[in-house]
């Protein structure tokens, strides 16, 4: 009898055991819950764990817009307080780009970076109409504002937002970055304040991208220089690549218009190459590759614009750093938040 009594108790702790660690198994499935703890500071702060610990506005904006699907308003009014008590610049209107901890002057550069100013603002925008919140949509439609007042620019017959305030203007041309081209926020904000300014943004960006087909990849590059002639070059300030910064293009685009014509260079490219030996970077002009491979982040992006984005699940793998792991669940929910 005690036998009996002895094995049933087993089978019940045995059976509470592997409970425990089912709910376990969940909780780390919890992409969102994995972010927050390996990238989010108990005051808000994102800290960008591939290069150095320091913060920016891409960081933070990526993130809030995460903490809005994931209905997480406890981590969104964090991050927003931070940011906006940090980094905010009351003369524009905008943020300083980067907060380096640890030094004695932290926010040394203090120009902005657009494409976080963006993110900033579309997710205060989908916090407001989410959480009824009237305070978040303000704050988002005074940095719109802001946006359109100091980085739109007309130039060469196209509307461009320059990717900060100053240090982008030459004599003769202008620097974009074409992954700054924020696609499905730029369509947020034209549905939300029916300003045509948005659209013509978005309509003239995709005309550009469409002529910033360079070498034998015949794709964009990091950043690209927009003479007052209409022509487009890959930008002499930096290695002529299509990789860290370029592979958000067609993530921002698939986001935008999923049938996006605009698609179709990088679809050739990728299509290309096995999937396990995609290459992080590609020089446009020499065809020189990187030594190392896609991360897990970038090559959602990829997977995406090859169709299957469908199949990406609310995971992350232990060792993606913060970059590869905000491009990951970006990709993940551009698809999950249209279902």
């Amino acid at each position: 009898m005690v036998a009996k009594y002895t094995q049933s108790w087993v089978r019940i702790l045995a059976l509470l055991t592997g409970l425990l660690f089912s709910f376990g198994s969940v909780a780390q499935d919890n992409a969102w819950a994995l972010y927050k703890q390996r990238f989010l500071l108990p005051d808000g702060r994102v800290v960008d764990t591939g290069n150095n610990n320091i913060s920016h506005t891409e960081g933070q904006g990526y993130a809030m817009l995460l903490a809005v699907y994931n209905n997480d308003q406890q981590a969104f009014d964090s991050m927003w307080q931070w940011t906006n008590a940090t980094l905010y610049r009351k003369d524009i209107g905008l943020f300083s780009w980067r907060y380096e901890p640890g030094k004695a002057v932290p926010i040394a550069d203090k120009n902005n970076a657009t494409d976080g100013d963006i993110f900033i603002a579309w997710a205060l925008l989908e916090a407001g109409k989410k959480w009824n919140v009237r305070e978040y949509l303000r704050s988002s439609s005074e940095i719109q504002r802001s946006l359109l007042r100091h980085t739109l620019v007309k130039y060469a017959g196209y509307n461009v937002m320059l990717p900060g305030v100053t240090g982008f203007k030459q004599a003769n041309s202008i620097t974009v970055n074409p992954s700054y081209f924020v696609f499905p926020a730029w369509k947020a904000f034209f549905d939300y304040t029916h300003l045509l300014v948005w659209k013509q943004l978005s309509d003239d960006s995709l005309a550009m991208l469409n002529k910033m087909s360079f070498g034998k990849a015949q794709l964009p590059t990091d950043w690209v220089t927009l003479s007052a002639d209409g022509r487009m070059t890959p930008a002499s300030g930096w290695p002529p690549r299509f990789g860290f910064d370029a592979v958000r293009v067609p993530l921002y685009v698939h986001w935008y218009q999923s049938d996006s014509p605009a698609l179709a260079p990088f679809v050739r490219f990728w299509q290309g190459y096995n999937r396990q030996a995609v290459p992080a970077w590609v020089n446009v002009i020499t065809g020189a590759r990187s030594g190392y491979n896609q991360s897990p982040g970038m090559m959602a992006v990829r997977d995406l614009v090859l169709g299957a984005g469908g199949q990406l699940t609310n995971r992350l793998t232990a060792d993606e750093d913060y970059y590869s792991a905000s491009l990951y669940l970006l990709t993940y929910w551009s698809v999950a938040s249209q279902r």
